[in-house]
């Protein structure tokens, strides 16, 4: 776990600086969009952007106000509520399916499928070999 902040959230001087400066960044860049949109070369984009500017400031306040109270409840015990009922911290035996169990190794039909799928494969590196020139006298398939 960390160590608590020695000085509470709403009191440090360089996150409120922060939020201040991003916040009147933002509303600034929004009333730049709006003299673009007003001047003779303004689009309806920069009313989208002068409209949009305005959210991001009020994410970046929202954000601080956020991080504040999260903090605050960090530091805080969490109090038992009596009103909600414990929840089961594991699953009941039965409630979902067994797995399926994998084949037995000595399977005869299993074992005959993974022969045939090793020959597919050495007929495969075979064909690879001729076609790419080489004469292999041994070779592994694995």
């Amino acid at each position: 776990m960390s160590v608590p902040p020695s000085r509470p959230a709403y009191n440090r001087p360089a996150l409120i600086a922060l939020v201040v400066v991003v916040a009147l960044g933002c509303l600034a860049l929004a009333w730049w969009q709006w003299e673009r949109f007003d001047s003779a070369t303004g689009t309806g984009q920069n009313l989208g952007y002068a409209l949009q500017w305005p959210l991001f400031a009020a994410f970046a306040v929202f954000a601080f106000f956020r991080f504040v109270r999260l903090e605050r409840e960090a530091g805080e015990p969490a109090a038992p509520r009596p009103d909600k009922a414990e929840a089961p911290r594991e699953i009941p035996a039965g409630l979902l399916p067994e797995r399926p169990k994998a084949a037995a190794a000595d399977d005869p039909d299993t074992a005959a499928y993974n022969q045939y799928l090793a020959g597919l494969h050495a007929n495969d590196i075979d064909a690879e070999t001729r076609a790419a020139g080489l004469h292999a006298t041994e070779r592994n398939a694995g």
